[in-house]
């Protein structure tokens, strides 16, 4: 299915150029319920925050969507943007607005648009972006769409207007993947970045762990004890299909994909103890041995450039986070502060590091700058697992405990602004961020 796209140019009268941009099975997949509303809880306030407006869109309150308060709420769970009041008179994608009367507010930025109703029973949703400071018309774009692809939309457009004041891409139309136990069922979840619209690819009555995206955004890899011991598949998250990668003797564990997407880093105890291998991501086969180790090496996540893989091992004699070469030989450490420090996950830039750290009984996420090794406690919950940086890096999605519900969180590398995300019930765990979609 495609999503239909046309940009507005400035300051004139709408115009449909043949532009189309293609989405993923998936992403258009399921219609959403009406009037199912996003929930953010956001906490923390930044430093340079930029003051936004998103104008209630003309004609949404007849719709099954809110498109404003979906793109606030992403560009204020970014931690880049502070949102303003946006009442006042309607406004729309064709309004001029009242520059001075937003500066009085404080505004940095407009957002307007409308959304009605076709004849085909799609939603023509428009939008436009104002940098009030200067009056300027920075540019929209409308679409036509299926109500099932209006959250969709929404995040389209603050992605928009995240790259256009930011200078960087927005990540809010991206995925995420997450594990859930509920009783005595598991569930693989992939979902919109604020947690919204999840939809099922696995149900299990035995554990599901260690999701992970493929860089193209169209495969997950996990571990699933369906039968009754650790094997490893890679699922196709549009079709559903999936191929069993590893199943040796033993425990197999922890898959990783490198960057190209061809091979797979898994921990193996086929041949005594967990250690680490790499293995085609296509065919499977037989597995090519990394290090040779008297401890448990586990986790491991290549870094961007593909030339190393980063890992947890108890060689030293507890936890700690070490790097070897893709190609092989001796390991490095990386982590010195604090004595249990696990699960490691690379930024896209390769400049931040993220793991969990064990200080004094509690599991909190730490970011270490790799350039200069210094290192920083960013939450101040007790029980934080499985970080993911988004395709970005600007933010870190993990699972945690708050108020003693276990929750998806997201943070800034600073752990200033910090926002809950929707999610399915049950014991939610080990979220993945997708990469950006590769159309």
């Amino acid at each position: 299915m495609n999503l239909q796209r046309h940009d507005l140019p400035a300051s004139a009268p709408l115009f449909h150029a043949s532009r189309r941009v293609v989405l993923s099975a998936l992403a258009l997949s399921a219609a959403v319920p009406a009037l199912a509303q996003f929930r953010v809880e956001v906490s923390g306030v930044g430093l340079t925050q930029l003051p936004i407006a998103v104008a209630p869109f003309k004609g949404e309150a007849g719709t099954p969507q809110r498109p404003a308060s979906i793109i606030a709420a992403d560009l204020e769970r970014s931690g880049q943007f502070r949102p303003i009041d946006a009442s006042g008179p309607q406004l729309d994608e064709a309004s001029r607005p009242e520059m001075s009367a937003w500066r009085q507010r404080n505004t940095d930025s407009l957002v307007t648009g409308s959304i009605s109703k076709l004849a085909d029973g799609r939603y023509d949703v428009r939008f436009r972006l104002w940098d009030v400071v200067r009056g300027q018309d920075l540019g929209g774009q409308s679409y036509a769409v299926p109500a099932g692809d209006l959250r969709l939309v929404s995040h389209r457009i603050a992605d928009f207007v995240y790259e256009k004041l930011t200078g960087e891409k927005g990540i809010f139309s991206t995925r995420i993947a997450y594990v859930t136990k509920a009783g005595q069922k598991y569930n693989l979840w992939v979902a919109d970045a604020d947690g919204e619209n999840a939809q099922s690819a696995l149900t299990s009555p035995e554990p599901i762990i260690s999701p992970a995206w493929s860089p193209s955004g169209g495969q997950l890899a996990y571990v699933s004890f369906e039968s009754r011991k650790p094997v490893v598949y890679v699922h196709d998250v549009a079709s559903g299909k999936r191929r069993l990668i590893a199943n040796f003797k033993g425990s197999n564990s922890a898959p990783a994909w490198s960057p190209d997407g061809r091979q797979l880093a898994v921990t193996l105890s086929r041949d005594g103890g967990s250690q680490l291998y790499t293995i085609d991501s296509v065919n499977g086969g037989e597995p090519r041995r990394l290090l040779q180790s008297n401890g448990i090496d586990t986790e491991p996540v290549y870094s961007a450039d593909g030339r190393y893989i980063y890992f947890v091992s108890d060689r030293g004699g507890a936890p700690q986070i070490y790097r070897v070469s893709t190609s092989g030989g001796a390991a490095e450490r990386v982590t010195f502060t604090g004595g249990y420090n696990i699960s490691p996950t690379l930024s896209p830039d390769g400049r931040w590091l993220a793991y969990i750290s064990r200080v004094s009984g509690a599991f909190k996420l730490h970011v270490m700058d790799l350039g200069s090794g210094t290192v920083n406690a960013i939450t101040d919950t007790m029980a934080d697992e499985s970080p993911s940086f988004a395709p970005n890096g600007k933010l870190i999605v993990y699972a945690t405990q708050q108020g003693g519900r276990e929750a998806l969180m997201t943070t800034t590398l600073d752990g200033k602004i910090k926002a809950r995300l929707a999610g399915q019930g049950g014991d939610i765990r080990e979220p993945d961020w997708a990469p950006f979609q590769k159309n």
